[in-house]
């Protein structure tokens, strides 16, 4: 096995999070999460924009018991490329309670996509974050999307705030329900009614499958940890104005933040301040991931 070392001033996920004050409800969900590797075991990809410190499954469900949360879904790290297995050894080892967001290229063949299905794989991911990822050609992707479009899948999209015009067209013409990170990643330095982030309100007020992670705080704010106030307003705009499309997660184990290392208790108590309401909380942490990744369990 190859040996891994990570990337010098790699910031190590946090050792002991504080308990969260805030409960969520019973069966909240953690529906952005990552497993890293391990690298002995899950090597990383050969052509990788970065290499992080390892963060496995075991890590990850010790994590979720702490804060509080029953299930999680599990997003594929740009460090692993296109090979899937951590991700699957994660929700097979979950007795259930973990669904994928799987990378695929265009080249997978039709069993194997079933395969991924079978896993608990409902969703790919398409990142146009230019540090992170090459240039990703549409054709291709408007291929990958018709082929998981017949499995009932998403497209979890990953982009910059400033790029949202020039991609939104591509965007709706995709053939699935949108999932995007991160509240589309907005400059909370301007103003949450201004023409940036209101390009992102009305992207999401196109088409009635579009969804959003109100996720990620510690990466958008400007302020020093723990209360990340700037992000509130963001936040809490998409909340309300789409209340039953709207996902939360810990983002852990926090790939390239440089800033610092977040304590996920802390950002388990940002949340009632999005969704200040028991409804909005339990549309935000139970009824709508269960929804979008475990539709036959709410039919």
């Amino acid at each position: 096995m190859a040996d891994f070392i990570m990337d010098m001033g790699w910031r190590v996920w946090h050792p002991s999070p504080a308990k969260p004050a805030f409960a969520p409800p019973p069966g909240a969900v953690d529906a952005h999460c990552h497993v890293f590797g391990p690298g002995d075991i899950f090597p990383y990809a050969p052509g990788r924009k970065y290499t992080p410190c390892d963060g496995s499954k075991d890590d990850l469900w010790r994590l979720r018991k702490h804060l509080g949360f029953s299930r999680s879904v599990i997003v594929q790290a740009t460090c692993h490329g296109a090979d899937n297995r951590a991700l699957l050894d994660a929700i097979a080892h979950s007795d259930g309670t973990a669904r994928g967001v799987a990378t695929v290229s265009r080249d997978i063949s039709d069993a194997d996509l079933q395969s991924l299905h079978q896993a608990g794989v409902r969703g790919v991911r398409f990142n146009f974050v230019k540090r992170l990822v090459d240039s990703l050609p549409h054709d291709e992707l408007r291929e990958i999307a018709a082929r998981i479009a017949r499995l009932g899948w998403h497209i979890v999209i990953y982009f910059v705030a400033e790029e949202l015009e020039e991609l939104q067209d591509f965007f709706l013409s995709l053939p699935t329900p949108l999932v995007v990170d991160h509240m589309g990643t907005p400059d909370v330095t301007k103003t949450v009614d201004g023409p940036e982030f209101s390009r992102f309100v009305n992207f999401m007020a196109a088409r009635g499958d579009i969804w959003c992670k109100v996720t990620c705080p510690e990466r958008l704010s400007k302020e020093t940890p723990p209360f990340y106030s700037d992000v509130i307003p963001f936040g809490r705009r998409i909340v309300e104005a789409f209340p039953d499309r709207v996902l939360w997660g810990t983002d852990w184990p926090h790939p390239n933040l440089k800033t610092h290392s977040p304590d996920e208790g802390h950002l388990v108590d940002f949340i009632p301040k999005i969704a200040p309401t028991a409804e909005l909380q339990q549309k935000l942490l139970v009824a709508n991931p269960m929804r979008l990744y475990w539709p036959e369990e709410t039919a």
